[in-house]
């Protein structure tokens, strides 16, 4: 299939049309992406410097956080640049890959966090077996199979979005590139894409209870 497409930006949505509120939201916004990132840098840090955290617990920490800081990357500076230059533009690709790398983060942090409720419920329920049960191999192998698995996840999404043509209008009704936003935009018949974002969904469902249940 070759993407049609007629749109070569899109405009997401703004703040505020007043540039001083801009300014403002530029400022604030600023503000609290530093902390989080300087945040979770400290976190990591801390745990690659003492070597008493170096357990399987703070190893899945050191990577969530590694998550935090990726997943808001992904859309913060852009909504913070488009805020200081006052415009909301964002190129066709721009936008594919703010979804891409969006769904990629969001899901990778989810099956992280699973494998975290698991290790702290073998850690408490089963503290003689922990050793046995949570094993550096094992945690490893959940880490790559986490990254792995959410970059094919998101790569069908972001396929099945972009595969759409586009040739009405070019406003994103949201701050950032989102499938629901998406869909509305293309002047092609979505209703197979809308099935197929549904069946993805209970696929990535049904793989994170298959995943804690392997585990």
């Amino acid at each position: 299939m070759v993407n049609q497409s007629t749109v070569t930006e899109f405009l997401l949505q703004g703040f505020s049309d007043v540039q001083e509120l801009q300014i403002l939201h530029f400022l604030v916004f600023l503000v609290i992406y530093l902390a989080a990132l300087v945040g979770n840098l400290l976190i990591i840090t801390a745990i690659a410097i003492d070597h008493h955290l170096h357990t399987l617990m703070y190893f899945f920490l050191c990577n969530l956080s590694f998550l935090d800081v990726c997943y808001i990357s992904v859309t913060v500076p852009r909504s913070m640049v488009n805020s200081l230059n006052n415009t909301r533009l964002i190129s066709f690709f721009g936008c594919a890959a703010q979804l891409y790398f969006g769904i990629t983060f969001a899901f990778a942090e989810v099956t992280l966090l699973t494998a975290m409720a698991y290790d702290r419920y073998v850690a408490i329920c089963h503290p003689l077996c922990y050793r046995v049960i949570i094993t550096r191999g094992a945690c490893a192998q959940i880490a790559v199979g986490s990254w792995i698995s959410s970059c094919i996840y998101s790569m069908c999404h972001t396929a099945n979005i972009f595969l759409l043509s586009f040739c009405g209008s070019n406003v994103v009704d949201q701050f950032f590139c989102d499938i629901p936003q998406l869909l509305k935009l293309s002047c092609a018949d979505t209703s197979a894409n809308e099935i197929v974002v549904i069946v993805l969904s209970a696929l990535g469902f049904i793989f994170l209870n298959e995943q804690e249940d392997s585990s």
